[in-house]
């Protein structure tokens, strides 16, 4: 049936940014049909109470290991280092179809929970097809809108990217509007550009690219001048992270209209390098935001906002200090971290057309911000600012996918399917890694390459 939100602070997201202080907005099907005050609506339709709260699109999230969500919390002390030691040396290889399954399932419900309605699964865990299957499955059975990067890092992407598996994979599931598909992997630096094979097979399928790149230890500028030499980097390519190019990879990237998928609390934390959104701005790349994954950190938006403004600004005065100088204007704003993590996405997915911003003819992906029970939600003055400092998800009170509510009044659906499935995981997880559960939450680094160059598929050592 129709849907509309009423008398809410509606933050459309639009090309002139309009906000409505008052003001309603009316989906009819999959698509909204008005945005304004006081609306005329179709006999029946829902009506939801949006007074007291803020309006907005559905946020995306455009770099998300949802395999790993069944894993929540477990890594909160890891270096970026251990987590390729747990991960792609030691024990990433034991989740089994069922496993990835079960990670999707509560990754995608968690997403929805926190308003996040598009969400890229940078699914690097897929090692076998029956895995992609098993990714796919969940992601179907989640009412969200999703993205399938399909990856496999114990596999060198120059042998399954081209492989006939793929391509039969590919043909036997069905992609739309609510399931997108890209290719997801790395490129080493190898002078020999193995992954040219992976790039082609890309081009032939017609599916963009989307890449760790500028990651500590892992992908640098080689890897970007790879890319660029022989004619991989496009405009519809994801660089994630980005944080440690040299400004002749940030010039390739904004030369080619490529975009960085900033996932701050992930590179503050774990190593990849400064987060990179000063440089970003400073080259006039395009920007979307992510969370990276719940082995560490959180599995919402709004933290995600909120580390990237406290870290972009963070380097702004400290550059200013070594000067002995004093910012006296902050740059990066709050309106510009709430349209990262909403048109930024849309962007990046080449989606711009059908979500990230709240008008007539769009999708209805629609989130509301309301808690009357919470202090923190009233007054509410500046809106971007409050989204991106004061909001959370418990302040999720309703979200609209494709005109349909899957979290009404607080309460997500598929949480206990998604609970049942992850406990069939760990106790499976647990088992298998005996004693090495506890110490693998802060693992030893083994007498490996792995500093160099975590990839145990291929040989090659970085300078």
């Amino acid at each position: 049936m129709p849907i509309v939100l009423r008398n809410g602070l509606v933050l459309t997201m639009d090309d002139r940014r309009t906000v409505l202080a008052r003001g309603d907005v009316l989906a009819d099907g999959e698509i909204i049909v008005a945005v304004g005050p006081d609306l005329e609506v179709p006999e029946g339709a829902e009506e939801i109470d949006a007074s007291g709260g803020i309006v907005m699109p559905g946020m995306i999230d455009t770099h998300r290991h949802l395999w790993q969500t069944a894993m929540r919390g477990y890594g909160a002390d890891w270096t970026l280092t251990q987590y390729f030691v747990w991960y792609y040396l030691e024990w990433g290889k034991k989740f089994r179809p069922q496993d990835v399954y079960a990670g999707n399932l509560l990754g995608g419900v968690e997403a929805l929970d926190a308003g996040v309605t598009t969400t890229v699964d940078w699914s690097h865990g897929l090692q076998t097809v029956d895995h992609a299957e098993a990714a796919v499955d969940a992601l179907e059975a989640v009412p969200g809108r999703f993205v399938l990067a399909y990856g496999n890092i114990q596999q060198a992407p120059w042998d399954w990217a081209p492989s006939a598996d793929l391509r039969a994979f590919i043909g036997r599931r069905s992609w739309g509007d609510l399931l997108g598909l890209q290719l997801a992997f790395d490129v080493t630096g190898d002078p020999a550009f193995p992954e040219k094979a992976a790039f082609e097979a890309a081009r032939d399928l017609g599916l963009p690219v989307t890449t760790h790149a500028g990651v500590w230890g892992a992908t640098n500028d080689d890897g970007i001048r790879l890319m660029y030499e022989n004619g991989f980097m496009t405009p519809e390519t994801t660089y994630v992270h980005a944080a440690t190019l040299s400004p002749d990879s940030y010039h390739r990237i904004a030369a080619t209209g490529g975009s960085v998928s900033v996932s701050t609390e992930s590179e503050q934390s774990a190593g990849q390098g400064y987060p990179p959104t000063w440089q970003l701005r400073h080259h006039g790349i395009p920007v979307s935001l992510s969370m990276d994954t719940s082995v560490w950190w959180s599995g919402d938006l709004f933290s995600a906002m909120r580390a990237t403004l406290g870290a972009d600004r963070s380097r702004e005065h400290l550059e200013a200090h070594l000067k002995s100088e004093t910012v006296t204007h902050c740059h990066l704003r709050a309106e510009q971290v709430v349209e990262w993590a909403t048109r930024g996405g849309a962007a990046a997915l080449g989606l711009s057309d059908k979500i990230g911003s709240l008008e007539p003819g769009k999708k209805a992906d629609i989130v509301l911000i309301k808690n009357d029970a919470s202090p923190v939600m009233f007054p509410i003055l500046n809106p971007y600012g409050h989204i991106a400092f004061q909001a959370q998800r418990g302040d999720v009170h309703t979200v609209v996918v494709d005109g349909r509510i899957v979290k009404r009044e607080g309460r997500v659906e598929g949480v206990d399917a998604a609970r049942a499935a992850v406990t069939q995981t760990v106790d499976h997880l647990m088992s298998e890694l005996g004693d090495a559960w506890l110490t693998g939450m802060n693992p030893d680094i083994p007498e490996t390459k792995i500093l160099d160059n975590p990839y145990m598929y291929t040989d090659y050592r970085s300078s």
